[in-house]
């Protein structure tokens, strides 16, 4: 007796929905390898080993979004756009002096990347900035003395601190020269230094109103009919 051949069991392709009617490559890959009876992930191994290049060259064209372009050759820092406008806030209140400012930013802009440093002596900071005054006609320029006022007022704002002879270090949260890993760095060794305290440089930021200031600042909040008393 003869028995019956046994029973075949026939796979048939199964249909798998596409998002769109356009298919990339990798969906196609996948469809065949479903119906082929292979898994995906052999079908990725499979292409991995076959995605090997020999001898290709690329070429990059310049992305100018992703470029910085400034002017001068000495490279550009990051500042606190809060601060940019704070010192022009305290510039026309008087709150700073011209001098004060143009010593700032003289020196924030002479940092050494990476660093919040910059190396410079009162005299070197003087002569830098009579470097225009000396070309312009009755100009006047900045006298050491008066630098020297300023760094001085500049340390007791916060902004910048001495470091070392001929060395003066800023208060990086306004302005740093770096990425911001460099810049951590430069904040851990300042709290290394000074502590994390809000007075301490670093968190401190000046210059605070003078006592007559605030003298007149209390007499403003009062109402107007004490204030003509």
């Amino acid at each position: 007796m003869t028995s019956d051949p046994p029973e075949v069991e026939h796979h048939r392709p199964r249909v798998v929905p596409a998002d769109s009617n356009e298919m990339g490559f990798g969906d196609i890959l996948t469809v065949l390898g479903q119906q082929l009876g292979e898994t995906v992930e052999e079908q990725e191994k499979t292409q991995k080993k076959r995605r090997k290049l020999k001898g290709v060259t690329f070429e990059y064209a310049d992305d100018h979004r992703t470029v910085h372009d400034m002017a001068g050759d000495a490279g550009y820092s990051i500042t606190s756009n809060w601060f940019v406008q704070r010192l022009a806030q305290l510039a026309i209140a008087r709150q700073v002096t011209k001098s004060e400012m143009c010593v700032f930013l003289y020196v924030a802009g002479g940092q050494l990347r990476g660093t919040g440093i910059a190396h410079y002596t009162q005299q070197e900071i003087t002569n830098g900035l009579n470097r225009e005054a000396r070309r312009v006609k009755g100009a006047t320029p900045i006298s050491r003395s008066t630098v020297t006022r300023a760094i001085k007022a500049l340390c007791e704002y916060g902004w910048l601190e001495r470091h070392g002879n001929g060395a003066i270090r800023l208060n990086v949260h306004l302005w740093f020269h770096g990425n911001s890993a460099a810049q951590q760095d430069v904040l851990a060794d300042i709290r290394k230094d000074h502590g994390d305290r809000p007075d301490s440089f670093g968190n401190f930021l000046g210059p605070v109103p003078r006592q007559e200031q605030l003298q007149m600042f209390e007499a403003d909040e009062q109402p107007p009919q004490e204030r003509a008393g």
